[in-house]
């Protein structure tokens, strides 16, 4: 059996990059229900990635729409504590330091060595990341993230 899966993952590869589903993963079960709608089809898809340790096996090896890499972020945890927090947060980014921006840093998953370059870069971006004074937390977010891809120093904390 586990041959089968090795070989059914093997003959996936070319097809392995950007297959992963943000709801379910990546997986044999994301790839077999790849363009399907509805919750049906996610609970399906779930159900098979999450059986034979196929993601598992996705994960280790680089396939099945696994990378194997980065870090583990939580953008939805991500939007929550920005939702919560959006005046305390514009205020210590417009200063660069505060207990709002030390805490989205931590929630980032920003090193301690480069939260200092994180509260500096976030006050130099303040104004394109807060883009207007009725901004929403998850343009906030958006905001940011695609500052932060475009940054040669902090650019490993770009949420996928």
């Amino acid at each position: 059996m586990k041959k089968l899966i090795a070989i059914a993952a093997i003959s996936l590869l070319p097809f392995t990059q950007a297959m992963a589903d943000q709801d379910i993963g990546c997986g044999l079960g994301s790839m077999i229900f790849a363009g399907k709608e509805g919750k049906v089809f996610k609970v399906l898809g779930a159900t098979t990635n999450g059986t034979s340790g196929n993601q598992t096996f996705g994960i280790t090896f680089g396939t099945l729409g696994c990378d194997g890499t980065g870090t583990i972020t939580s953008s939805e945890k991500l939007a929550l504590f920005i939702d919560g927090n959006m005046d305390n947060l514009a205020r210590d980014m417009s200063k660069g330091e505060g207990e709002t921006l030390a805490t989205l840093a931590e929630v980032w998953g920003v090193s301690a060595q480069d939260k200092a370059a994180f509260n500096e870069f976030a006050q130099a971006n303040f104004s394109s990341v807060f883009t207007s004074e009725n901004v929403t937390s998850q343009a906030v977010l958006e905001n940011l993230n695609s500052l932060l891809a475009a940054d040669a120093q902090l650019a490993t904390y770009t949420l996928s």
